[in-house]
């Protein structure tokens, strides 16, 4: 990350927009970052015209064309004015912070997308906005699903699920398969301030067959674990130890919990059964790829998660 944690935060005026801002203190942010906050008019831009200045040839422009100036000019000052006041009120939840607003006319998603890889953003903030429920469970919107795959930062899709005092201790859990990127994940929960007396719980879910590293940074320490074998159930738990004990030397209490099942739907169980503030994922597991795929367990978790889901990636070089 920069010296300054830099967090695009996407705001529509929306309630799921607003409820992303309030998410914002609780998702243990530093004292001292720089925020963005971005409203994209969903409109296109024409370029700009001028009649008459061509004295012998006077440049003609059709009444539509004028309307449409008009009209996306209009929807880009109601962003602008959507933004400059989503920045006024997170300046006022984080006084330590440089906060600036902006408005584009552009897709929403591939502008958020953009801003983010432009400024490097370390986190981008979207709101679960547009979602439906299929099943009992919530399906993301397609703005937050195009802005989870497609970015190259951490994205943390926010939702006000438990509306719980503001500053008060959070509950987090972490989905650990000893990825790299899962290693990372506990590495980005531990470098955040949380308020004393929150938990985290690590959750490690094995399926029939689990590969686990027992030294992430060696490629070839790669070990499959039996999820009926009680020995490499113990195994897991020392291996995954370390990870525990760098979250409470942050000031988290700090567990580990291994469950049996699909990863998919075990992280959301247990987010739900505990109450959880969020859900912390890597980007990839042991068996992901650098592109988050339909189906995948951090797409699958932030789609039908109760609150807030923030999936985490490692800056890349360019």
């Amino acid at each position: 990350m920069s010296e300054r944690m830099r967090i695009l935060i996407g705001y529509d005026g929306s309630e799921c927009s607003d409820a992303a801002l309030e998410d914002l203190r609780r998702a243990g942010l530093p004292r001292d970052a720089e925020a963005v906050v971005l409203s994209v008019a969903d409109v296109f831009l024409p370029p700009p015209v001028k009649e008459g200045v061509d004295d012998v040839f006077p440049l003609y422009v059709p009444a539509a064309v004028k309307r449409a100036h008009a009209h996306a000019a209009r929807v880009l000052g109601d962003a602008r004015t959507k933004a400059e006041r989503a920045a006024e009120r997170v300046g006022a939840s984080f006084p330590g912070w440089v906060v600036r607003a902006e408005a584009k006319a552009d897709s929403p998603a591939w502008a958020l997308v953009l801003k983010a890889l432009e400024w490097k953003s370390d986190l981008l903030v979207v709101g679960a906005h547009g979602h439906t429920v299929l099943g009992g469970r919530l399906i993301l919107g397609s703005v937050s699903q195009r802005v989870l795959y497609e970015a190259r930062c951490s994205v943390r899709v926010a939702r006000d699920g438990r509306r719980r005092e503001t500053y008060g201790p959070v509950r987090i859990v972490i989905g650990m398969d000893g990825s790299p990127d899962a290693v990372a994940t506990v590495e980005a929960v531990a470098a955040r301030e949380w308020p004393a007396g929150s938990e985290a719980r690590l959750v490690s879910v094995l399926d029939a067959f689990m590969s686990v590293k027992a030294e992430p940074e060696e490629l070839s320490a790669l070990t499959w674990v039996d999820a009926d074998d009680e020995k490499d159930w113990e195994w897991v738990r020392r291996v995954f130890e370390p990870s525990v004990e760098r979250l409470r030397a942050a000031g988290l209490t700090a567990t580990i919990e291994l469950k049996r099942g699909n990863p998919k739907s075990v992280l959301v169980e247990e987010a739900e059964s505990w109450d959880a503030d969020c859900v912390f994922v890597g980007a990839k597991g042991m068996r992901g790829v650098e592109r988050m795929l339909m189906g995948s367990v951090s797409a699958a978790v932030a789609s039908r998660a109760h609150c807030s889901v923030e999936v985490t990636r490692e800056p890349k070089p360019e």
